[in-house]
């Protein structure tokens, strides 16, 4: 008896570990999508911080809820550069896959652009809010200009 539910229980503990394994490698379309929707979302919380560089009325509340959410956002799209989504229709330019350390380097600009406008939002200088908000938008063109086929 000792042996049947053993058996069972490792038996169910293995299929259990194979479905989540099959279940965890995300088709390449979806994998694009999410990266997509990630990117989308990151322009929707920056656009009314450029809007403040081009003088749309300073609000401290919202520059440090839209770095917040920047600062989660500008982690995710990353994982969805699988080299499974090469050949997925999507504006992502082939140096994406064959320079992966220039990519990888855009990335880490970013998030550091980001960390500053975090902080800078922290602190409460509107000048130093700007800039940081400056230093994104450099981080953000640096990698469409690189790395995005352009419209």
């Amino acid at each position: 008896m000792k042996k049947k539910v053993l058996f069972t229980g490792l038996a169910l503990a293995l299929g259990a570990g194979y479905a989540l394994t099959a279940f965890s490698q995300a088709k390449p379309e979806v994998l694009v999508k999410q990266r997509q929707s990630a990117m989308t979302l990151q322009g929707k919380y920056f656009g009314p911080l450029v809007g403040m560089l081009k003088g749309a009325p300073y609000d401290a509340n919202v520059v440090a809820r839209n770095a917040a959410y920047l600062d989660t956002l500008s982690q995710m799209p990353w994982d969805g550069f699988a080299e499974s989504t090469k050949g997925e229709k999507t504006r992502a330019l082939p140096a994406v896959y064959s320079d992966p350390g220039k990519f990888k380097q855009a990335q880490d600009q970013l998030r550091t652009a980001v960390g500053a406008l975090v902080a800078a939002s922290a602190g409460g200088n509107e000048g130093a809010v700007k800039a940081a908000i400056g230093d994104v938008g450099k981080a953000c063109g640096n990698c469409h200009d690189n790395f995005r086929e352009k419209q």
